[in-house]
């Protein structure tokens, strides 16, 4: 046999056992996947995979504690502190390291077992804030910080999911008991789901309960009103006021528009410019007061939007040269322009739930409107009305008001809107917005700057 029929035989044994390695990986990555989706949709261990699973993470080196749904993820990396970096940006779109795919797959099931392998029956207080630490962890393992996840574009479907099952998960406690007991009240951390459950149920409170319900309110406004002013001060502004001559200041000297309009005064001999005229950037901004209009839509639909608009107005209501407004409605209309300045109050006397009736707000809304083209309207709903109401959005729209309809400014993203109503708004050229908030503030601030 020629030296090259044994180069040839050894490339392929090589081939063959490089394939053997890679199909005993994917077969091992199978077992765990498959042993996951089992625990996810049942409640019964399968011996079988149970059993593969262990000595496949047995032999990775990984601890067997990794396949307990039982055990938080920060219990683990406490007890085995050299997995945090490895859970981070573990389902991240990067490239991982060659031959690490079984290990990957492991720990990508023991976040996903956590978060999703919620169970049944009732839940406690310690129980959900676990599941939040444990669904920080999912997050970073998907490349953002606890709580970013909702605020990543492009993984607003994964963040509605996480939403849902907190929802459920809050629907499922004794929420009444928890926040008459103080001790427990206090392991609660607040959250649109569970900020959604204190208002409908705020009725029936009382007492300690109510007191405690009213504080997790109170904290989830601030820590929200925190996120969304730094939203308002990050966002560029308007157009700028060209009527106005600029100041002529050096501070405000354009340069680049100086030498462009003074190319013809150059001087091939002396190799100098000579300027015969400055010019300087324009920084007058309108200061009329516009005023502000917000219409809320407060059935249970639009409680995410209801939270961050209420909240927002607040945030504009404390701008100079802004006259905020605000109305909520279902059937009835309710003036809340007194308590603009305090978000806190306005969520305290909205009642969520029950029908629709956008022509009853829009009867409030009208008469405040004294100067149209000074004047900007919010609407936010999911839209599911009375069909004439369309009339009077465009009479709005004609009369010079700068008409904003919203469908959803959730952390999320998601929410049905009416498709006939988004198809008129849209040929209307005032298309109903959606997606993260940062889209109305920046539509609010190029008006109002």
């Amino acid at each position: 046999m020629t030296d090259t029929d044994n180069d040839t035989d050894n490339d392929t044994g090589n081939d063959t056992g490089t394939r053997n390695v890679q199909d005993a990986d994917a077969t091992r990555r199978q077992v765990l996947y498959w042993r996951l989706l089992s625990r996810v949709f049942g409640a019964d261990e399968q011996p079988t995979l149970e059993r593969a699973s262990v000595a496949i993470v047995d032999d990775l080196g990984l601890p067997a504690a990794l396949l307990d749904p039982g055990v938080s993820i920060d219990n683990l990396v406490q007890r085995f502190p050299g997995l945090a970096e490895e859970l981070q940006d573990l389902m991240a779109e990067k490239d991982h390291e060659d031959g690490g795919e079984v290990r990957r797959a492991a720990l990508v099931s023991k976040l996903l077992l956590n978060v999703f392998s919620t169970g049944t029956g009732n839940v406690t207080a310690s129980k959900l804030e676990s599941w939040k630490k444990d669904a920080g962890w999912f997050e970073r393992g998907m490349g953002c910080e606890p709580g970013g996840l909702r605020h990543s574009p492009g993984d607003e479907e994964v963040a509605a999911v996480l939403a849902g099952i907190e929802g459920d998960l809050v629907k499922r406690m004794h929420l009444r008991e928890v926040l008459a007991d103080p001790a427990l009240s206090r392991q609660l951390t607040p959250s649109m789901s569970l900020i959604e459950q204190l208002l409908r149920d705020k009725s029936n409170l009382s007492g300690v309960a109510l007191a405690n319900a009213k504080a997790l309110i109170r904290r989830f406004v601030d820590e929200v009103a925190e996120v969304l002013r730094t939203q308002v001060e990050k966002t560029s502004v308007g157009v700028i006021d060209r009527s106005v001559p600029p100041k002529r200041v050096f501070r405000n000297l354009d340069i680049e528009r100086t030498i462009w309009k003074n190319l013809t005064n150059w001087s091939p001999e002396d190799q100098r410019l000579y300027v015969d005229r400055l010019y300087y950037k324009q920084t007058a901004r309108r200061t009329t007061p516009a005023r502000l209009i917000v219409v809320v839509d407060q059935s249970g639909s639009m409680v995410d939007a209801m939270v961050n608009c209420t909240i927002l107005a607040s945030i504009f209501a404390g701008l100079p040269k802004v006259d905020v407004h605000l109305i909520a409605y279902d059937t009835r209309a309710l003036d809340l322009t007194p308590w603009v300045h305090d978000p806190f109050e306005v969520l305290l006397r909205t009642t969520l739930g029950g029908g629709t009736d956008g022509t009853v707000a829009m009867a409030l809304g009208r008469p405040k409107i004294t100067d149209p083209r000074n004047t900007v309207m919010v609407w936010i709903s999911d839209f599911y009305d009375n069909r004439s109401l369309i009339n009077d959005f465009e009479a709005i729209h004609r009369s010079g008001v700068k008409f904003i309809p919203v469908g959803s400014v959730n952390s999320s993203g998601h929410a049905s809107v009416d498709p006939w109503y988004r198809q008129k708004l849209k040929d209307l050229g005032t298309p109903v917005i959606s997606g993260h908030i940062r889209k109305l503030v920046l539509e609010l601030k190029n008006f109002l700057a």
